[in-house]
């Protein structure tokens, strides 16, 4: 076999394996799309009964769903804030100062990533359970952050990695206080590892199933929702509604990727 024809083979199976990654990716989620449009109204919604918009429009009559996808969306946004500032914070001051027992917090940092959800979830409705904390819309938000300040941590971790703390001695020497070099030097250098922290932990907070289960108490998620209408199949209007999601989703990446593009170009 010649040259040529060994690179048009590799080639030839290098779209294959690709294609193939690619339907074991997407595929699921077309899947999801596709069902949001079926005119199907028997359980379990599987049968292809035709092409609507229905689902669309009955989606915000369906005030549970979405309370529970309103509920998600607070207690991502408050977990997000709260985790990337004391994860940003904490990963600051470990890289800057030096104290005793200083490799033993930084090795407990990777038990919230590696332990079993499950585990994690009896924790902390324990620690609940001992300090009469009711359940509800406060100890979700505690569980999300307590799991997610860990990943904020070791992100903006990997920024400082290298990083040069004599630029902030600069700012000082030029008349900058502590606040201000902080604010002006610090941050912009490690923006895109807090961006990056921030938003692992916006979607790690939205997907949560098994400790929200454990702590909701009254308060359903949009997870646990879906969750529950699994057992009777679940409806068009729990995939319109993640259909939605999707699309926004794919917005906001393309906004994101293209106001990166621009600032390659200029």
């Amino acid at each position: 076999m010649g040259r040529k024809a060994r690179l048009r083979t590799k080639s030839v199976f290098g779209k294959i394996l690709c294609g193939i990654v690619y339907i074991v990716l997407f595929l699921p989620i077309a899947v999801v799309v596709v069902n949001s449009f079926n005119a199907t109204t028997s359980k379990p919604y599987l049968t292809w009964k035709g092409f609507t918009f229905d689902w669309y429009f009955k989606l915000f009559d369906n005030t549970s769903l979405l309370t529970a996808f309103g509920n998600t969306m607070i207690i991502a946004l408050v977990t997000t804030i709260l985790a990337t500032i004391i994860g940003t914070l904490g990963a600051i001051g470990m890289y800057k100062y030096k104290f005793k027992g200083k490799s033993v917090i930084d090795g407990l940092l990777y038990i919230p990533v590696v332990i079993p959800e499950i585990v994690m979830g009896i924790s902390l409705l324990t620690v609940f359970a001992k300090v009469s904390i009711p359940r509800g819309m406060l100890t979700l938000i505690i569980a999300h952050v307590t799991f997610c300040v860990p990943y904020v941590i070791f992100n903006v971790r990997a920024r400082l990695s290298g990083y040069d703390i004599s630029i902030e001695e600069a700012s000082m020497d030029l008349g900058a206080n502590r606040f201000r070099t902080f604010w002006e030097v610090t941050l912009p250098v490690l923006k895109p590892g807090i961006t990056a922290g921030a938003l692992l932990a916006f979607t790690l907070s939205i997907d949560d199933v098994i400790i929200s289960y454990f702590v909701n108490g009254n308060t359903m998620t949009y997870p646990l929702q879906v969750m529950a209408s699994i057992k009777s199949g679940v409806a068009p209007d729990v995939n319109a509604l993640s259909s939605l999601i999707l699309v926004g989703t794919i917005i906001f990446v393309i906004l994101t990727q293209g106001n990166l593009f621009k600032k390659k170009m200029s």
